[in-house]
């Protein structure tokens, strides 16, 4: 607990000093002028501590990001030695969350291993598996694990007594771009949890199904951990990329978005390529990579 408080107070202290990218700032600031909606963006060199920020401390609507803050409350379940990763849990028809999701195809009593649950609900977003779990961990659960460890905004609201008011403004959940990159870098740096369970959250973030939007601007051969959101009204992604000159972390979310189309030209899923496309670039400047010509059909990941 004592190591765990430390590096709490190091990642917090880090924060609070960190020496702003004045010029990485104000190219962020000119690729979202002129936006329809709001943005908030957060991004940190973890090599040399640098940062860029814009609205990163403003409260904004996950979606489906926040299903990373779930998956964090489940390996702690586990590491309590509450719950197994591989134990085998019992589909049942009351679970179905509507939608698309291949958990959702299940039939009732059908059998899965809980690790196999946790996979489709950070690979493939599916939301049967997300609320599955979420019931099963417990919203105020995860929210206290959050809190304990110096999460201040970000929080589960769906099926949390007394979060009503907050669910019916931001939805499922609610956090800021700095938060969220927060969480990332904890994964990252094996402080989430612990560094087992660290370790395996690291390796599900690395296989996303969707990979149309930030990380589509990244090279296939760079390892990246990501988590999507999406809603009419807004768009999100936390990435957490292993470049070659050193780790860099980035979240942008919108919302009140005058764009609410769900079609690859969406004005936010745009902004999101274009950003991730920027600190690319910026954090390694001698790349001449860019997506392949005619890779847009293989991207339609709907």
């Amino acid at each position: 607990m004592k190591i765990k408080l430390l590096s709490l107070f190091i990642c917090l202290a880090s924060a609070a000093f960190a020496q702003t990218d004045r010029k990485l700032t104000q190219q962020l600031r000119d690729a979202v002028n002129g936006f329809h909606g709001q943005v908030g963006i957060y991004v940190q060199n973890l090599k040399t501590g640098k940062i860029a920020a814009i609205n990163a401390d403003t409260l904004f609507p996950t979606a489906s990001m926040i299903k990373v803050s779930i998956q964090c409350g489940l390996m702690d379940k586990i590491e309590k030695g509450e719950m197994q990763y591989n134990q085998k849990l019992v589909y049942r028809d009351s679970l179905l969350y509507p939608g698309e999701d291949i958990l959702g195809s299940f039939k009732d009593k059908d059998t899965i291993q809980l690790s196999k649950v946790a996979m489709l609900m950070i690979t493939m977003s599916d939301n049967t598996a997300s609320t599955w779990l979420q019931k099963l961990v417990g919203g105020e659960y995860i929210n206290n694990w959050l809190q304990q460890n110096g999460f201040k905004v970000m929080r589960v609201n769906s099926r949390v007594p007394g979060r009503e008011a907050v669910h019916q403004v931001y939805g499922w959940g609610v956090s800021t771009p700095f938060e969220m990159c927060r969480l990332f870098t904890m994964i990252r740096q094996g402080n989430a949890v612990s560094e087992a369970a660290s370790e395996r959250m690291y390796r599900n973030m690395m296989r996303i199904y969707w990979d149309d939007k930030a990380l589509s601007q990244i090279p296939p051969y760079v390892q990246a951990i990501s988590k999507q959101g999406a809603l009419n009204e807004s768009k999100s992604e936390t990435v957490l990329v292993n470049a070659p000159h050193g780790d860099y972390v980035f979240s942008i979310i919108t919302n009140h978005n005058t764009d609410q189309r769900w079609q690859p030209d969406n004005e936010a899923g745009l902004l999101i390529k274009k950003v991730s496309a920027l600190l690319w670039h910026y954090f390694e400047p001698d790349s001449n990579w860019k997506p392949a010509q005619g890779i847009d059909k293989y991207m339609k990941n709907e």
